[in-house]
């Protein structure tokens, strides 16, 4: 009779403990099919608006072969549209995982390749190609640009490459994550000044064309870009799941990966070269896209309420196309010819969020303090 009545409670307890964990599943899943549906709506919407309006029967039509339908609209969709709306997905995937993987691996939660100057050095690359077809810099940039579109994504991809390793390598003897951020925005300053310089070199056309590159755009891509660029971004995502539980390891410490046998340096540079290809194709083609990669993983983390990289990127890929794909409608109103900066979109809708974050955080370090 003692046993029977000492066991009820440890049955109880084990069953109330139990309990948080299916709502949990269920939020977040709930959560990630919603941004799944909203993305494929998202999408189909894009491929509909613009100067003219197709129906969103014919879009589906069109999307999946079917031949009764108006030839002027199988152009606009096919080769106007869906080259735009898939650039929006893939790129806002891209950013908002680096965003992700950086605030990981620098453990600063206003790391995303923006602020910290890999978008600079990806434009810093990007502008030695500009200036070598310009007949100024040397064969290399000359022979690279002579590549087309993969030159360019190369170019890109070095430069964000080469400033993220010297952010990284300098992390290394800065322990402070707000003087490394600061460390971070006078790299990409410096690498901005070295642009500006590049360009008093080249030829004013293409200095023209550089500039309006740098409003940043999902409208400037064609399917042989979308050949180059789609792999590229499809390798880097590879690598941040790859990485997933590497980067949950890390999340605890450095000190504390290398005892649970974690090859810590490995585990850098595997992130390293998974944030490069995301950062310096999305530069590359789409020029240098702010806030995008520093919002979504918060509005994920909050949304999902865990910060495991096996779940948060690949939400992370869904929250980032979604937005992308929402900034690239607001970029273009419908009815209208007119097209807007991009960067002034991902601008106005991620700086809110950045600095709600920021009164969040200093309430959270007053409250404990107190």
């Amino acid at each position: 009779m003692t046993t029977g009545q000492s066991t009820a409670p440890v049955r109880d307890e084990a069953s109330v403990a139990a309990r948080p964990v299916r709502p949990i599943r269920r939020r977040r899943t709930a959560v990630v099919v919603a941004l799944a549906a909203g993305t494929a709506a998202l999408f189909v919407l894009t491929l509909a608006t613009g100067s003219h309006r197709v129906p969103v029967a014919e879009v589906v039509r069109i999307l999946f072969g079917g031949s009764d339908t108006d030839p002027r609209w199988v152009v606009i969709v096919q080769e106007v549209r869906l080259p735009r709306a898939l650039t929006a997905a893939a790129v806002g995937a891209a950013l908002a995982v680096a965003g992700v993987q950086m605030q990981t691996l620098f453990r600063n939660a206003l790391a995303d390749p923006f602020s910290l100057g890999v978008s600079s050095g990806a434009s810093m690359g990007v502008a030695a190609v500009v200036v070598g077809t310009g007949g100024v810099a040397g064969s290399f940039t000359g022979d690279l640009a002579g590549l087309g579109r993969v030159g360019v994504v190369l170019a890109a991809s070095i430069g964000a490459g080469f400033v993220l390793a010297l952010v990284l390598l300098l992390s290394r003897w800065v322990r402070s994550a707000v003087t490394l951020l600061v460390i971070g925005v006078m790299i990409g300053s410096a690498a901005t000044a070295v642009v500006s310089v590049m360009l008093v070199y080249a030829r004013p056309e293409r200095a023209q064309q550089f500039v309006m590159w740098g409003l940043g755009s999902f409208s400037a891509t064609t399917w042989p870009d979308l050949a180059v660029m789609l792999p590229v971004i499809g390798v880097g995502l590879l690598a941040a799941l790859l990485t997933a539980k590497r980067l949950n390891a890390l999340l605890l410490g450095e000190d504390y990966a290398r005892t649970m046998g974690l090859n810590v340096r490995r585990s850098r540079d595997l992130a390293l070269f998974g944030t490069s290809l995301l950062a310096g194709a999305a530069t590359a083609f789409c020029g240098p896209i702010a806030f995008l990669g520093l919002a979504v993983p918060h509005l994920t983390r909050v949304a999902l309420g865990t910060s495991d990289h096996r779940v948060l990127i690949p939400a992370s890929m869904l929250a980032g196309a979604f937005l992308a794909l929402a900034c690239a409608l607001l970029s273009q109103p419908p009815g209208t010819d007119s097209v807007l900066p991009l960067n002034a979109i991902t601008s106005l809708f991620g700086a809110p969020v950045v600095i709600t974050f920021l009164i969040r955080s200093r309430r959270g370090v007053q409250g404990v303090a107190s």
